[in-house]
C-alpha cells in the first residue's frame, strides 16, 4: 500500500524560506513521477513534477523560487521554497504516480502560511 506523508509546513514571513518533505512508502521512486500541487484561496493547482526520464515542470507563480528533488535511497519527495510570497499560503498536497500503471496516490497535505 503506498502511503505518503507530509512534513515541514508552517508560518513564515514573506520573503522566507521553507522546505517540505514527503516520506513516501509502497512504491519505488525511481519508476514514478513525483510532484507537488497546492490548494488555495484561488483554487488548486500544480506547483512541480518530476518525472523519470522527462522534463521537471514548475506552475509560472514558482518557478525560480521552487525546487523539487526526490532521494530515491530515502524515499523522500522535498520541495524546497525560497522567497516566499503571501500568496503561496496554501495547503500543499504531495502526489506520486507510478508509471507501469498510472495509479495516483496523494498526500493528506500540510499547510503553509506565509504573512506579509
Amino acid at each position: 500500500q503506498v502511503k505518503l506523508v507530509e512534513s515541514g509546513g508552517g508560518l513564515v514571513q514573506a520573503g522566507g524560506s521553507l522546505r517540505l518533505s514527503c516520506a513516501a512508502s509502497g512504491s519505488d521512486l525511481r519508476i514514478s513521477s513525483v510532484g507537488w500541487d497546492r490548494q488555495g484561496p484561488g483554487g488548486r493547482e500544480m506547483v512541480a513534477r518530476a518525472t523519470p526520464g522527462g522534463p521537471t515542470e514548475y506552475g509560472n507563480s514558482v518557478k525560480g523560487r521552487f525546487t523539487i528533488s526526490k532521494d530515491s535511497a530515502r524515499n523522500t519527495i522535498d520541495l524546497q521554497m525560497e522567497n516566499l510570497r503571501p500568496e503561496d499560503t496554501a495547503v500543499y498536497y504531495c502526489s506520486l504516480r507510478r508509471l507501469s500503471d498510472g495509479a495516483t496516490y496523494w498526500g493528506q497535505g500540510i499547510q503553509v502560511t506565509v504573512s506579509s
